[in-house]
């Protein structure tokens, strides 16, 4: 280890135990991280991208796995040095969230759903920094603040299921940057974000390099983040590194075949001005030689009018409620059999509740939704669970949403249990077909959530919302954790589906490439409204509200040679709208730009109203 060098991997190995003896994971991997660099890691899941930031943290005994060879060399805050393999768990607690700050994965796995969010946050900032409680809680909020999350005084009491996604992996941010750590390695840490708060943390964590020389192991599948962020660049394949250099040597002149067809799978913003249809992407596949997909002859399938969803905001002795966070106010929009309309905007802006809605996971409180010219919020509950089977929901954080103690097979296979569908072989044919659709292996059948990667893991749940042959599905940032390649692979997938089926899709996504290719209309929503809505090729090529076109211009490029400034990109975060009871809430009102083109005049905010 030079005298330069932060941390320094030498010829890791990482084994997991299994029932069949062990399963390598990580297999000779050497790599260096210097004093304010950032390093990214790419790869498709299961390349063991995770397993090597887990292997730094010394964790991977918690999940099963052992260092089988090989050492992991780190500089502490002190001068002296250690190697991470033999370290002990002692001397772990000591190292990390203090020299090493980890930002996980899966921000509801990461929290725990008892303690607020000042608790888990102040823990590590009282353990490392020795503050008293009231320096450590003031020193919270300035964290939360610079993760630019809304009241954050209000936050810190908050639980993290009264967060959205977005909102829960700010806090988890928050803890990493706590006790400004010497290396910080961030696990996809955008992946939950929109453009716009993705641009505006990127930011953050560079400010946090600049300030204190960290160093950054940055993991991402996220191509085009990879060109803005990067000093080099390390690509990963089963366990291997197949190609490391230069952000610039790998974008303009990549080696590998594998690095190859990662930059050549990687949707861009752009790609389809001047078309109306939905268009595959143009990665391997079963699905992808398929040219521009049109959809059938189209009817209206579902109907959302004046939608309202309201949350109460308790305070007092006695906990009553005191006002009401409007999540949802006054949304309305339709869509067609075998179309797509896809809703994009910062998180907390309230997509999210508005699928939730839609499906009645969630009550409204005022407003319409028709599905097949049924008024859903009216069915009795036992004819809304026939209702239930044609609409299907795949969830924003796919370790929550599968049961940790049931098989795969079972949970693809409980939908058609529940409505007896299908049983014996007919079932297993069914739950195997599935697997294919979504590229899972059959052997991983018998397998449970926590044996799979990120990436994994949603593409069960994708295969668990297909199970019934629905005609709806909501699909809550069903591709943000896969790879480029799977996520490629995955939406080429639902556009044939969507061909072959005239399957209607909600696609929640803050990937502005991805929505752009996958559907018909764009919906973009803002403190709880809608604030444009058109074609796809209307809002995302002729944008109207100034949120929308700060959105636009806060997408990555992948390209190295065209960084802009993260910072600059983004803007400021409105906080969320609170009201009293008994507010009487402003009715929507819509500017109609072309024939099926609105964006909204009603003032909620977004010039005067910001945090």
């Amino acid at each position: 280890m030079s005298d330069t060098d932060l941390l320094t991997i030498k010829n890791l190995s990482v084994t997991f135990r299994t029932d069949d003896g062990g399963a390598d994971a990580i297999r000779d991997f050497s790599g260096r991280v210097h004093p304010g660099e950032t390093v990214c890691i790419v790869g498709e899941s299961g390349s063991g991208k995770s397993v090597t930031c887990l292997s730094v943290m010394g964790l991977v005994a918690f999940e099963n796995g052992y260092v089988h060879a090989g050492q992991i060399n780190f500089t502490k805050r002190d001068g002296t040095q250690i190697d991470l393999a033999q370290a002990t768990q002692r001397e772990m607690q000591n190292i990390r969230g203090n020299d090493i700050g980890m930002i996980f994965q899966e921000p509801m796995t990461t929290l725990n759903p008892v303690f607020t969010i000042e608790r888990q946050l102040t823990e590590g900032i009282k353990l490392h920094q020795n503050l008293t409680h009231k320096q450590a809680r003031d020193h919270a909020c300035t964290l939360l603040e610079r993760v630019r999350i809304p009241s954050p005084e209000r936050c810190l009491t908050q639980y993290p299921h009264e967060l959205s996604g977005g909102m829960r992996q700010r806090v988890v941010i928050a803890m990493a940057l706590a006790c400004k750590p010497r290396l910080l390695i961030a696990d996809e840490p955008t992946t939950a974000l929109d453009v716009t708060n993705q641009a505006e943390i990127i930011a953050l964590i560079d400010e946090l390099k600049q300030e204190t020389g960290a160093g950054i192991i940055f993991v991402t599948h996220d191509m085009a983040v990879v060109a803005q962020v990067a000093d080099r660049v390390i690509v990963m394949r089963d366990g291997l590194v197949v190609e490391e250099g230069t952000v610039s040597q790998v974008f303009e002149a990549p080696q590998h075949p594998y690095t190859q067809f990662l930059l050549t799978s990687v949707p861009r913003l752009g790609d389809m001005t001047g078309t109306d249809e939905p268009r595959p992407l143009g990665a391997d596949g079963p699905y992808a030689s398929t040219e521009g997909i049109k959809a059938p002859n189209s009817t209206p399938l579902l109907r959302v009018r004046n939608l309202s969803v309201r949350f109460p905001v308790k305070g007092g002795l006695l906990r009553r409620a005191v006002s009401n966070l409007h999540a949802v106010e006054d949304v309305s929009f339709s869509l067609d059999a075998g179309q797509t309309l896809a809703l994009v905007g910062e998180s907390g802006s309230g997509k999210s509740t508005v699928a939730r809605a839609i499906l009645r996971l969630t009550d409204a409180d005022e407003g319409d939704i028709e599905f097949e010219n049924q008024n859903l919020r009216s069915l009795p509950a036992r004819h809304m669970r026939q209702m239930r089977r044609h609409m299907q929901m795949i969830f924003q954080d796919p370790f929550a949403s599968l049961d940790p103690q049931m098989t795969l097979q079972d949970q693809v296979a409980e939908p058609m249990r529940n409505y007896a569908s299908l049983s014996g072989r007919a079932l297993q044919d069914r739950v195997a077909r599935l697997f294919d659709l979504v590229e899972l292996p059959q052997s991983f059948l018998g397998r449970y959530p926590h044996e799979l990667s990120g990436g994994q893991r949603q593409r069960i749940a994708i295969a668990r919302a297909l199970a019934l042959d629905p005609k709806l599905i909501v699909a809550d940032e069903a591709v943000s954790a896969l790879d480029v390649s799977v996520q490629a692979q995955v939406l080429n997938l639902m556009l044939r589906l969507q061909a072959d089926l005239g399957l209607s899709y909600v696609f929640i996504s803050h990937d502005m490439a991805v929505v752009e290719r996958i559907s018909h209309q764009v919906g973009v929503m803002y403190r709880g409204r809608l604030v444009e809505i058109g074609t796809r090729r209307a809002v995302l090529e002729t944008p109207q509200h100034p949120y929308t076109k700060a959105l636009l211009n806060a997408v990555p490029v992948a390209d190295p040679r065209k960084r802009h400034n993260m910072a600059g990109s983004a803007h400021p975060q409105a906080p969320a709208l609170v009201h009293p009871q008994g507010f009487e809430v402003t009715r929507s009102r819509y500017k109609r730009v072309g024939e099926t083109h609105l964006v909204l005049e009603t003032d909620i905010g977004y010039a005067t109203g910001m945090a």
